[in-house]
């Protein structure tokens, strides 16, 4: 089967763009206002494996409450706060609480954040205030919101430059991605006779081999009643090792009763990527997909 022109375009955007999974943005400071918020909104803070995030109150809370306290790393109490190491298993997307008491029994006070996973993300310090937050920790908020500003600013050019050197077919020959022996296709097809209602699954999947590059496209169907988006994709070995270095593109969310492709790539040569893989596939939500089986031509 010869490469398509959109699979050869989409080559080039995933061999131009930045690892879409890890452009998720997580804080590296926060601070929140108890009295501007309301109790009931879900306060999300980003932890990591390996990192530590620390949380400081304004005020000295009557208790502080980690689920699953057993399988955390480190953790440290101070008078007004929690410094912490999240569980080395916990998995991206996965949440776990942080209860956090004031005041006396009668009139006691519950404030719960959601400790949310991600890979090599975390934010490091929040910042609590019960009462009226002071105006130097205002400005202090104003000058780094400005830096991060300008980072952005300095990031989407960097980004502009990528995809003005990404200009098609010309691109792959001339960065020596495709050569003379093309790009070989090896079809997968899906046998989803016996697949239960409800769920996301893998219905058709192609790889694809150039000289320096393998992709992976798999199409989904979406039978739940919940889109999905992919938030993070990797490929495993028959060890269960992770191919380091993958990249994945998903254009559209998968809306319910619609199929939609996902691509994943790994920079690799003709010689290497031999044998089966496994593909898993998360989203926002914590689900999970897998398919074993994968071959590259």
């Amino acid at each position: 089967m010869l490469p398509t022109l959109p699979f050869l375009l989409s080559l080039v955007v995933l061999q131009g763009a930045p690892d879409l999974e890890s452009a998720v943005a997580c804080e590296d400071s926060q601070r929140i206002d108890l009295t501007l918020t309301p109790s009931t909104k879900a306060r999300e803070i980003c932890v990591s494996p390996g990192m530590m995030t620390g949380f400081l109150f304004d005020t000295i809370p009557g208790s502080l409450e980690l689920q699953e306290e057993v399988r955390f790393v480190e953790v440290l109490r101070g008078q007004r706060g929690i410094s912490f190491v999240p569980p080395k298993d916990m998995m991206p997307g996965e949440r776990l609480r942080l209860t956090v008491r004031f005041g006396a029994a009668a009139s006691q006070e519950v404030i719960t954040f959601f400790l949310v996973a991600h890979r090599g993300q975390a934010t490091r310090q929040v910042e609590v205030y019960r009462d009226r937050r002071p105006q130097e920790s205002y400005q202090q908020e104003t000058l780094e919101e400005r830096a991060k500003n300008q980072q952005l600013r300095n990031e989407n050019q960097k980004l502009l430059v990528q995809l003005e050197r990404a200009q098609g077919l010309r691109s792959l020959i001339a960065n020596d991605i495709v050569g003379l022996s093309g790009v070989q296709t090896l079809e997968m097809p899906v046998d989803t006779t016996n697949m239960p209602p409800g769920v996301v699954f893998f219905d058709y999947i192609i790889s694809y081999r150039a000289d320096k590059t393998a992709v992976v496209e798999m199409w989904l169907t979406n039978s739940s009643s919940a889109p999905w988006k992919t938030t993070r994709a990797v490929l495993l070995t028959a060890n269960d090792e992770e191919v380091p270095g993958t990249q994945f593109l998903q254009m559209n969310t998968i809306a319910p009763t619609t199929r939609q492709t996902v691509q994943l790539e790994v920079n690799a040569t003709r010689k290497e990527l031999q044998g089966e893989f496994k593909v898993m596939l998360w989203d926002e939500t914590s689900r999970v997909i897998t398919h074993p089986g994968v071959r590259f031509p």
